[in-house]
């Protein structure tokens, strides 16, 4: 009854006794706890970004009773930050398998569920002068004619660092697979220029807006994330888009090798993992397995994600 006379509040007393309840170790600084709900800590891919920390986010505080905070990076960046143990996340959400075989092989998680499926499009700004060529190739008038756009003089292209994010590599595999498909030798120079090319690389969180403001004429995307931000974009061929299961498989000779490693194409699908040395464990497990249920899958389909499929989960 000492507290009581000294001020706290009803509300006070009841976080306090709910500490281990909400899945926090008594031994745990401060930082896992607002007022009223406990601190998860989630690494994602940057283009997870307008779904996490708008409906997800909110989702989670009402369903879970957890205060979601989101590190949103490229995905590679991410997985060598946790595996070298500059951060500790409770959770890790990466897009393609290769960053999260990255954490499961350093030891920093047992298993990772798939939850999400994407592909590639092109998106492009209402704002560019190139804007009534792109919408017509959206139609599909020509299956080609996509391309041959982003050829033309003067078109300003935006893509992440294929070092850091597993997108800066697939729109680079894109336009290697496209150059098969189609018979063009040269077509992923043509419109990129160089692996590193410092005119079209940007972060990922802002490659979307550069595109709305009309700074950008066209940019790699996965179908996610140009509606967040009502830009238009251009379906790619199922044969190129990166959707297909066995991606890697089909096209065994297309490889990149970027800062003294090499990748291969990889399938488009997104992860989750709860990490072994998370501070809020409780929390993981249950936001993990809550990602895999209709209340979260439902959030999914409006933001434009399509189901895992058929994908296994990845494992240590």
């Amino acid at each position: 009854m000492e507290c009581v006379k000294k001020g706290l509040t009803r509300r006070e007393l009841l976080v306090r006794g709910g500490l281990l309840t909400l899945g926090v170790s008594a031994g745990l600084p401060a930082r896992s706890l607002s007022p009223e709900l406990a601190v998860l800590d989630v690494a994602y891919a940057g283009s997870m970004g307008s779904m996490m920390e708008g409906p997800v986010k909110t989702s989670v505080a009402r369903t879970l009773q957890l205060d979601m905070h989101g590190r949103a990076q490229g995905s590679s960046a991410l997985a060598q930050l946790i595996a070298g143990g500059s951060i500790r996340p409770d959770v890790f959400m990466p897009v393609t398998p290769g960053p999260m075989l990255t954490v499961l092989r350093a030891g920093k998680a047992e298993t990772a569920e798939p939850i999400a499926h994407t592909e590639m499009v092109i998106a492009y700004s209402p704002k560019s002068r190139f804007a009534s060529k792109f919408e017509a190739a959206s139609k599909g008038k020509s299956k080609d004619e996509w391309w041959k756009i982003l050829q033309e003089p003067g078109l300003r292209f935006g893509r992440t660092d294929p070092v850091a994010d597993p997108q800066g590599r697939n729109i680079i595999f894109t336009m290697m697979i496209a150059a098969k498909v189609y018979k063009q030798p040269d077509l992923a120079e043509k419109i990129l220029g160089p692996t590193i090319n410092e005119k079209q690389i940007f972060t990922e969180p802002t490659v979307q807006a550069r595109l709305q403001s009309g700074e950008l004429d066209a940019a790699s995307a996965y179908k996610i994330q140009p509606g967040p931000f009502n830009l238009p974009y251009i379906a790619l061929p199922k044969e190129i888009n990166l959707s297909g299961q066995n991606v890697h498989t089909d096209h065994p000779d297309v490889t990149l090798t970027v800062s003294g490693k090499t990748y291969t194409p990889e399938p488009l699908i997104y992860y989750a993992s709860a990490l072994k040395e998370a501070p809020n464990s409780k929390g993981a497990a249950a936001f993990v397995e809550w990602l895999k249920g209709n209340e979260a899958q439902a959030i999914f389909r409006r933001f434009y994600y399509d189901p895992p499929g058929d994908a296994s989960a990845l494992h240590a």
